[in-house]
């Protein structure tokens, strides 16, 4: 079975973010809020937080169609790959990001793969390919909705708990606050457990690349030259986008607990070893 340890993580933190909705859920009903209400709300919720989040992540660098005929050889390059993955060609993009960096929005068969610049001068074409079809395997496996999901679960669980605390208590600005910082605790311990996937979808996406260009050692290369390239460099790139990134560079002790991207030098290690 394809990606049986992904697909065994996924059922595992699908059913505990699907036990806190339903907690939401039956909270929600108690007060006297239909079910059916509580659904669609849900579903626009996530449906605003995709839309909304895909077009901020292409706003927010400055992104720009990739012309076919400047890029000529990347998009030869992504036809021949979308072809082996049964995909349908997303549109290619590029950015001035300040660092080499590549990312990839949208769901399977609308998505947009944004390419940086400084990541094409530094990669040769093999490295380049690598990263390429790293971004296109998020696409395949869908792993950004997947994460929209996740997200959206948090945030209505965070905004159920403020909620609750601000109209269950005095109504005052002490209660305003407790609720608020409840909200983020709550949402932020929901969000460990979507994180933990991100992490995992990080070696698939690796995994599916080395598959797809005959070895992990181009990508294994282009990883290091990644890293290295935004040594130094000021990232364009925000946090949002950073999550959806090849490359995260911010490490720290909270910033690992929140990652959504293993330790570079793991994901190295693995490529290698294929």
């Amino acid at each position: 079975m394809r990606h049986i340890g992904l697909k065994l993580r996924m059922a595992f933190v699908g059913t505990i973010l699907f036990a806190f909705y339903a907690l939401v859920a039956g909270f929600a009903f108690t007060l006297g809020v239909p079910l059916w209400l509580v659904l669609v709300g849900s579903v626009l919720f996530a449906g605003f937080q995709y839309k909304l989040g895909k077009w901020m992540a292409l706003r927010s660098v400055g992104a720009e169609e990739m012309d076919e005929q400047q890029y000529q050889e990347i998009h030869k390059m992504v036809d021949g790959i979308c072809f082996e993955m049964n995909l349908d060609k997303p549109k290619l993009m590029v950015a001035d990001m300040g660092v080499p960096n590549a990312f990839a929005t949208g769901r399977r068969g609308a998505g947009v793969v944004v390419v940086s610049s400084e990541l094409i001068r530094i990669l040769e074409r093999d490295e380049l390919k690598g990263v390429i079809a790293h971004e296109l395997a998020h696409l395949d496996n869908r792993d950004v909705v997947t994460m929209v999901l996740g997200q959206s679960i948090a945030s209505i669980v965070g905004i159920a708990v403020q909620w609750t605390i601000m109209l269950t208590g005095d109504n005052d600005i002490a209660d305003f606050v407790l609720g608020y910082i409840a909200g983020i605790l709550t949402q932020m311990f929901v969000m460990l457990f979507v994180l933990a996937i991100s992490r995992y979808r990080e070696y698939v996406a690796d995994s599916d690349a080395a598959q797809h260009i005959g070895g992990g050692e181009p990508l294994a290369r282009a990883l290091e030259k990644i890293q290295r390239g935004a040594e130094g460099r000021e990232s364009r790139v925000g946090d949002d986008v950073s999550a959806l990134c090849i490359f995260d560079s911010e490490r720290g002790l909270l910033k690992s607990v929140l990652a959504t991207h293993p330790p570079v030098e793991k994901r190295i290690e693995k490529l290698r070893s294929y």
